[in-house]
């Protein structure tokens, strides 16, 4: 918990100095924006590591807050299984979506294409 909680102070401070304070700040974040940052697997590695860092980090709070306020037993255990059950499918879904976002997919109707997309 110490160790991902100085990480992701880290890595929280660069995610925002860059998304809020470099460029045209909060305005300029936009579908454009975050395509053409996760269009660099740097990116797409860093918020992947913040999403997987800040989900098991919280997680393993959640779980701290589920043994010291719950009896050992069956709501206990319900509880633990659904914590865990929520956060594997956010770190898979999360995942996905960064590694698989293509903001100009092939085959689509060029007029709902964003205009940074080469035409087909």
């Amino acid at each position: 918990m110490r160790v991902s909680g100085v990480l992701l102070v880290v890595l929280i401070f660069g995610h925002l100095f860059v998304n809020l304070l470099v460029g045209e700040g909060v305005k300029a974040i936009d579908f454009g924006f975050v395509a053409g940052k996760w269009a660099s697997p740097f990116w797409q590695w860093y918020d992947c590591l913040l999403l997987w860092l800040a989900l098991i980090h919280g997680a393993n709070g959640m779980r701290t807050l589920v043994n010291d306020y719950t009896n050992p037993g069956k709501v206990q255990t319900t509880l633990k299984v659904a914590l865990g059950g929520a956060v594997v499918v956010l770190l898979v879904l999360g995942t996905l979506v960064i590694f698989t976002f293509d903001p100009c997919p092939a085959g689509s109707p060029a007029e709902l294409l964003p205009s940074f997309c080469p035409a087909a």
